[in-house]
């Protein structure tokens, strides 16, 4: 069985980040540089974006928590019991009796870019009903952040759209990032279709370069107006593009500029984005003025690429996300 953790108190309330969507496990290849059918064997890993999320805060010493649902069976204990150990809220998971915790095979191949292959028939994650929501959990949030892969099947869908409105409800800052995983979905127009039907709720977004091209129907991911005209909104106080090694772009209504990224040796790119965003979700989350600082922002975003970059020169996501203070050292030996 999981422990479940009590509700979080005091201090750490104030500046909780609550995770919704999917935890699953990955099983990687026990080699690196081979396709799935190439593969001899495969390890098992802890994944799922917000999951990833919720642990990167934690381990950079802020407070999270993680709503979403697994199988009521040995994998979805254990990811339970790994938030719990990882020091993340998991009060908001519910175990399903009858659907499977999710599971994903996923290759690196050489280039340290990867093959994924889904089992989701459907899993656990996807029927979570808004009658199982921990409201208030979700009442604490400061920051509400989610994903784009809980919008692909009902029940989740609604679920997803419930939890979003009583964050917004509350006074939570409402952070998107897209995970674009379109084998997923039923169609590329569906997907389209779905990750922008809430995309006028969000405050935070962030979307990669191949994710702008897609929602824009092929435009330039590099091309400041389109961002700007296409896909900033009025009610968004921080749009980012993550450009992997390159570092990251940031827009908001007064300003924008880039962050360059921190040079490193890649061994697996899993979580570098979600370490990215726990950078960034970790100081937004004491700090709500951030989108109004760009001195501090900029330094925000330096930090959030340094925890990126920490995390691709380790295997795994989740074992692989830095805390504070080997940001910090890293940082000043990069100087």
């Amino acid at each position: 069985m999981a422990e479940l953790e009590s509700p979080t108190s005091g201090e750490a309330m104030r500046s909780l980040v609550v995770c919704f969507g999917e935890m699953l496990i990955d099983f990687v290849p026990s080699v690196s540089g081979v396709s799935l059918a190439e593969a001899p064997a495969f390890e098992k890993a802890p994944g799922g974006a917000p999951a990833n999320v919720a642990v990167g805060i934690s381990r950079l010493g802020g407070s999270s928590a993680f709503i979403g649902k697994v199988g009521d069976d040995e994998f979805g204990y254990m990811l339970a019991n790994i938030l719990k150990k990882n020091n993340v809220n998991n009060s908001g998971m519910r175990f399903d009796h009858k659907a499977r915790t999710a599971l994903a095979f996923v290759s690196l191949k050489s280039d340290g870019e990867r093959e994924f292959l889904f089992f989701r028939n459907p899993s656990a994650d996807m029927l979570l009903h808004e009658s199982e929501l921990d409201v208030d959990l979700i009442k604490q949030a400061r920051i509400f952040h989610f994903g784009s892969i809980s919008l692909i099947e009902e029940p989740c869908k609604s679920t997803h759209v419930a939890a979003m409105a009583i964050a917004k409800k509350s006074g939570s800052i409402l952070s998107y990032d897209v995970n674009l995983r379109l084998p997923l979905w039923p169609s590329p127009d569906a997907a389209r279709e779905g990750i922008m039907s809430i995309w006028d709720q969000a405050d935070v977004i962030k979307v990669s370069e191949d994710e702008i091209t897609f929602l824009t129907g092929g435009d330039d991911p590099y091309d400041d107006d389109v961002v700007l005209k296409k896909l900033f909104h009025p009610n968004l106080k921080l749009f980012l593009v993550s450009e992997g090694a390159q570092g990251c772009r940031y827009y908001t209504k007064q300003f924008k500029g880039r962050v360059p990224g921190v040079k490193v040796k890649p061994i697996d790119t899993t979580g570098a984005g979600d370490a990215f965003v726990g950078g960034i979700l970790s100081i937004l989350a004491s700090n709500r003025d951030l989108y109004n600082d760009e001195t501090q922002l900029r330094e925000a975003l330096l930090f959030a690429n340094a925890c990126g970059a920490l995390v691709v020169t380790k295997k795994g996501a989740i074992p692989a996300m830095p805390t504070k203070e080997e940001v910090y050292r890293f940082l000043k030996q990069k100087g």
